[in-house]
């Protein structure tokens, strides 16, 4: 670290310059990035996945739908609703990249007396949905009781409403940063340094992920977790390098200061990154684009905020000098250690009661967490406002009904499945999946064309005008040796019934090939992927957790205490918001927990929460090697670091908390979850528990076996 230090002093203009050309540079990708999101990110490649390439290829579903919602007026004649019906969707099937229309008036299904919705099929590509999209809201712009919804629609809403929020969150969270670093540091130009290297760092974060976009697809929620994570990380290093460059100033000059600020606080703000890196990078193991979007994401800019608190940060304080203290508005030179050292020694005069106290009060938001269910962001990710939400939720209500949802089985039998045995194959099938329950109801040839028996339709079939009038009947199920089999239940598709048999059914050793699709197998297969992987994304966390600050500290105790607090705190956090957002608290609409979230803080707040135990714990073993006291290695550490761990901990929670104002509801969860992680980190965990149990320990918590004992008392 002391030669890496060295180098940044001596080539500082060089490594301002690389940074503003970077920045330049990197800039004008990042203004290609919003266009380039598309999506909610829950896709993998499985069997789901090929079943919908198989129905839109073979079977002509459509690749791409929305969905046109009328409602009628009260002013408006039963004649002059359908007659606006009609020419809506007329002049929507003009449109070049639309394929068909499905209109209420020629399907009664889609039709009830004061409300109706017609189907526009177009071809999948993004540059045709969006144009299409444009192109119909400028139709129907203006009249009353039309509105657009559908996949499609919600996607670029997600999008528009992500753009928003994004610039919602930097009004409100930036100036509270700014206040938070002004009462930490007392200038302006200190205060500002943070803000300049964060903003440095989304700007060329969002660059290389535009340059990543143009090989991998990225999701819209990307949109607001990669800058809210880079912000907040970087404005954090930043805070924490600063207060010990500039306690480090007073005493030596500045390139000593700089050098030594490196190998301390530096070396701290490395090894908490590479911990918050490893949490993000475990999620690549999930095999959801969601999750591998955010771990890449995370890791580019986590990337950059180290890199521009190590290089970029000393540089611009070399460059300023004396000029940090410029600008002055508080006075902060004030030494608040006295208050923080007498806080410590009373909370280490009673570990047993003050250990006690702080579980307690863990474990009781910890008990909600056994309530929490997870569901996949819909429709109802979009805030209440939106007319694609209004309209998605308005059909859902009128026309699909609760607890129904459809499994799609592809089959696939090599002699074809028109002969009589191909017949008798397709009515044991049917009659296999109609055996089970909460199948109501299997659409097949039988179904369509009348005919309830294989023989009866096998020889229909072989006279050529029976054939050609069975063949719009046949069509939609057979196409040569493919077989395609809606089969109609009568629970969700996200209940863990409908879940099950689409496991079951993909599991069974069928008489032939057969795959799965519809939403209840989309549903399984990406539940069963993060439980799958959730206990080797843990493992990994922990125990490079547990090695890495294990090396930092030279203790066993410690990293095994301090994975044991994360835990506790972020299971309290799950709690918490369990009862926040399902029990509708604090003015919240009652919703379920987005499948995003757990896996995502936990990865993420895992790792940040470890930049001040870091932080902390450094500070207590620079004092307990040098005096071997481990009560007054404690206290002295905490009055040292207390202001500005507490500081930092404000501006992630300010930063991250400030998403709980916008309108996307993953993201508001997420923000929520993280500012609320960091707040119990930085306040149950970190000024009550961790100097208590440092306490009951004693020199405990620097047993560490692997260490000889030469080095031991050389370390002492």
């Amino acid at each position: 670290m002391k030669t890496i230090a060295s180098f940044l002093v001596r080539f500082y203009k060089v490594i301002l310059v690389l940074w503003l050309a970077a920045a330049v540079i990197m800039g004008v990708f990042a203004l290609k990035l919003p266009s380039m999101l598309e999506g909610d990110g829950f896709r993998m490649d499985g069997e789901y996945e090929q079943v919908e390439k198989e129905l839109t290829s073979t079977f002509d579903f459509p690749e791409s739908t929305i969905m046109m919602l009328f409602e009628k007026e009260k002013s408006q004649s039963e004649a002059d609703f359908k007659e606006t019906i009609g020419q809506t969707l007329a002049k929507a099937e003009s449109l070049e990249a639309v394929s068909a229309i499905e209109s209420p008036l020629n399907n009664p299904s889609l039709l009830k007396a004061d409300t109706a919705y017609g189907l526009i099929h177009i071809d999948d590509k993004a540059d045709d949905a969006a144009a299409v999209i444009d192109d119909l809201k400028q139709q129907i712009k203006g009249k009353e009781g039309i509105k657009l919804t559908g996949q499609p629609v919600i996607s670029e809403d997600i999008n528009e409403a992500s753009q928003n929020d994004l610039k919602q969150a930097e009004l409100i969270g930036l100036p509270v940063a700014l206040l938070v670093l002004l009462l930490a540091f007392g200038t302006v130009t200190a205060s500002v340094l943070p803000l300049i290297v964060g903003g440095i760092t989304i700007v060329i974060g969002f660059g290389l992920l535009a340059l990543i976009g143009k090989e991998v697809d990225l999701a819209i929620f990307i949109l607001n977790i990669a800058p809210m994570v880079g912000l907040a990380l970087s404005i954090d290093f930043s805070l924490l390098f600063i207060n010990r460059y500039k306690e480090e100033f007073q005493k030596q000059s500045k390139t000593d200061a700089l050098i030594t600020t490196i190998m301390t606080a530096g070396h701290s703000i490395l090894f908490s990154a590479v911990c918050v890196f490893i949490g993000l990078g475990s999620m690549l193991l999930i095999d959801i684009d969601i999750f591998k979007n955010v771990a890449i994401g995370g890791m580019v800019v986590i990337s950059i905020a180290v890199l521009g608190s190590l290089t970029l940060l000393p540089a611009l304080l070399y460059v300023l000098d004396k000029r940090i203290y410029k600008w002055r508005l508080l006075r902060t030179d004030k030494d608040t250690s006295g208050r923080w050292r007498a806080f410590a020694a009373a909370v280490m005069k009673r570990p047993v009661l003050i250990t006690i106290a702080a579980i307690a009060i863990l474990i009781a938001g910890v008990l909600p967490v056994k309530d929490m269910k997870l569901a996949i962001p819909t429709a109802d990710a979009l805030p209440k406002t939106f007319d694609s939400r209004i309209a998605y939720e308005k059909i859902e209500q009128e026309f699909m009904g609760e607890n129904k949802s459809t499994i799609y089985a592809i089959a696939e039998r090599k002699d074809g499945w028109l002969t009589e045995a191909g017949l008798e194959q397709m009515k044991k099938l049917t009659a296999s999946f109609l055996s089970e329950k909460h199948v109501n109801e299997v659409d097949t040839v039988f179904s369509a064309s009348n005919i309830k028996e294989p023989e009866q339709l096998a020889a229909a079939l072989k006279q050529p005008q029976m054939k050609e009038q069975l063949r719009p009947a046949i069509k939609p199920f057979v196409r040569g040796e493919k077989l395609m089999i809606p089969i109609h239940l009568d629970v969700e598709a996200n209940s863990d019934a409908a879940q099950t048999l689409a496991r079951q059914w993909s599991d069974k050793n069928w008489p032939v090939s057969i795959q799965f699709g519809g939403h209840p197998k989309f549903n399984q297969e990406i539940y069963d992927e993060i439980f799958d992987k959730i206990g080797v994304i843990l493992t990994i966390i922990l125990l490079s957790t547990f090695v890495i600050l294990m090396f930092a500290f030279r203790s066993i105790i410690i990293p095994l205490k301090a994975i044991l607090m994360n835990v506790l705190g972020l299971t309290s956090t799950f709690g918490i918001l369990v009862w926040l957002f399902q029990g509708g608290h604090f003015g919240l609409h009652e919703m379920d927990i987005s499948l995003l979230l757990p896996v995502l803080v936990f990865s993420l707040v895992f790792g940040l929460s470890m930049d001040y135990e870091v932080f902390l714990i450094s500070r207590i073993r620079e004092y307990y090697l040098e005096t071997g006291d481990n009560t007054y290695s404690t206290v002295e550490g905490l009055a040292n670091t207390s202001k500005v761990i507490t500081a930092a901990a404000l501006i992630m929670i300010v930063i991250t908390g400030a998403f709980a104002f916008t309108g996307v509801v993953p993201v508001k969860q997420i923000g929520i979850g993280i500012a609320l992680a960091i707040a119990i980190d930085a306040t149950i965990i970190r000024l009550l528990l961790v100097p208590s149990l440092m306490k009951l320990l004693g020199d405990w918590n620097w047993w560490y076996p692997f260490r000889t004992k030469s080095k031991q008392t050389k370390e002492l």
